[in-house]
């Protein structure tokens, strides 16, 4: 079956090469890093985010989807820029930035989830709301390292993210189940 939803074809293509673009600026990251358990840390993230491309590339390949040339590319080298980025700009930015990163991958699949459901597909509901959630998780594993900074309210004045906000609506205390997951990310830029 193919896709005729042009929205969401972009967005599963982009989102495959910007899970590739995350998990290499993630081993630079684990790189730079100086104790055992932070490295661990963010190489269970890494892992996280090969196995969301994965998941991504098989709904995909269930439609017809190609893979994006243009955003393989694109993504390709982000991901090596910030990887060597981490090894030069402090320890403070590459948390910042990659838990602001994440906050915005949140809403990327539950709209995705939007759009599949706009087209009465349902089967992907569950895998595209725990990537979802675990996405979040790793935004809040981020913040949670830089929250006491003192560049962080900065950063935030100037970024739009930090402690006092987030570029997405999920309380992973009080989480809607799938089925209501539809209320999240009303308000995302699709």
């Amino acid at each position: 079956m193919k896709l005729n939803h042009p929205a969401l074809v972009d967005l599963l293509q982009k989102a495959y090469s910007a899970e590739m673009a995350a998990s290499f600026a993630y081993v630079g990251h684990a790189h730079s890093l100086k104790t055992r358990v932070a490295k661990a840390a963010v190489r269970q993230i890494e892992q996280d985010e090969w196995h969301h491309r994965a998941c991504v590339l098989a709904i995909m390949q269930q439609y017809d989807v190609p893979v994006s040339k243009y955003y393989e590319v694109r993504f390709f080298m982000v991901g090596h820029v910030i990887a060597a980025g981490c090894h030069v700009i402090g320890w403070f930015m590459p948390y910042f930035f990659a838990g602001k990163l994440e906050s915005g991958n949140v809403c990327e699949y539950f709209v995705m989830m939007r759009y599949f459901q706009s087209l009465g597909i349902h089967e992907h509901d569950e895998i595209l709301y725990e990537m979802g959630m675990k996405e979040k998780e790793h935004e809040v594993y981020f913040l949670e390292i830089i929250r006491t900074s003192k560049w962080l309210p900065w950063f935030e004045r100037v970024f739009s993210w930090g402690a006092q906000s987030a570029l997405n609506d999920v309380d992973l205390a009080n989480k809607y189940p799938v089925v209501a997951s539809h209320q999240y990310c009303k308000t995302h830029k699709e």
